[in-house]
């Protein structure tokens, strides 16, 4: 039987917890009706008190505390809402309890922005993670040796585990059922709690805002350059203008900034706005790519799946607030 311990505190998210249990005990189901012993045993595990109140109209009640927890196979950080920093500033015990129970042999796994816990501990250290898409940037910045990498939605390495965003975390409970009970039970899970066991990139999710949280106020006008003029036919040239520094080291300063570099970030301000057009307007495709700075539609097609995970027709077939009153009217998209 594999013990797994899910750590509670006060800011988790309760469907964060609420999900593991469920998928957890619901395996354990589908072993005792073949006639078989449970898979699991798990238990919810906290710093110091057994009785959580969280922040929302939620409580767990906590049996064992973590200084209680002598040995355990697997533990499950979960997703929390709050800002990051402060979140692990308060819970250091949980931070120095993960990486001690991991050095002694311990598994550990992370939903959400969860993988945070993990990167402070330093168990992500040239590892690739994954987190939050929203979240992604920050832990970048904050960890920069670790290998983030937004699109995925599960990532396993050497006993270490990370997820996507929110309930997109819910997969990677799947996939440690699967590892450790075997496909048939995973795909019984998935069809009885009807979650989709395909690990589908997170991209599409993410929303763009612009990474403007530093303090080189020079990179920064230059971004809100980027993000003004980006349906124009605009450079390198034209936007290092914005700063007084030459055109390599603004490259350099403008990548130590915002994690991209200048074309990096301009293609990114584009497909944003070419998916805020397919989710709103009923522009034919070729409108769409020219209102987003494109001149050439096999070159806008490569870089919108690039960044979405889908091409453009399929995004607006998932996200589109008027397709189907469109294609029931008969026009075309592309």
């Amino acid at each position: 039987m594999i013990k797994v311990s899910l750590l509670i505190h006060e800011n988790v998210y309760s469907s964060s917890v609420a999900g593991v249990i469920d998928l957890f005990t619901g395996a354990n189901w589908y072993f005792e009706q073949a006639g078989k012993p449970p898979a699991f045993k798990l238990e919810l595990v906290s710093e110091k008190v057994k009785n959580i109140q969280l922040d929302v109209p939620a409580q767990f009640i906590c049996y064992v505390t973590m200084e209680e927890v002598t040995q355990t196979d697997l533990i499950i950080v979960p997703g929390f809402r709050g800002e990051n920093r402060s979140i692990l500033k308060k819970n250091k015990a949980i931070t120095s309890w993960i990486k001690k129970m991991h050095q002694s042999g311990t598994e550990v796994a992370s939903l959400c922005v969860g993988s945070f816990f993990l990167a402070e501990a330093g168990l992500l250290d040239d590892k690739i993670a994954t987190s939050h898409w929203a979240a992604a940037d920050e832990m970048q910045q904050l960890y920069p040796f670790v290998k983030v990498k937004s699109d995925m939605v599960i990532t396993d390495q050497g006993g270490i585990y990370t997820s996507g965003g929110a309930f997109s975390s819910i997969k990677l409970v799947l996939y440690l059922i699967e590892k450790f009970c075997g496909r048939a039970a995973a795909l019984w899970i998935s069809k009885r709690f009807s979650v989709d066991i395909d690990q589908i990139s997170q991209a599409h999710f993410a929303v763009f805002t612009g990474q403007h949280q530093h303090k080189d106020n020079e990179i920064l006008k230059s971004q809100l350059y980027i993000e003004q003029h980006y349906s124009a036919d605009i450079g390198i040239g034209e936007v290092s203008a914005q700063c007084n520094t030459g055109k390599r080291n603004f490259v350099r300063r403008f990548k130590a900034a915002t994690n991209n570099t200048p074309i990096e970030y301009l293609q990114r301000v584009r497909v944003e706005a070419a998916k805020k057009a397919l989710e709103d307007k009923d522009w034919p495709l070729d409108e769409v790519m020219g209102a987003a700075g494109y001149k050439d539609m096999k070159t806008f097609r490569m870089i919108f799946k690039r960044i979405t995970g889908l091409s453009p027709r399929d995004y607006r077939k998932k996200y589109s607030r008027v397709v189907n009153s469109i294609e029931e009217s008969g026009k075309c998209f592309d």
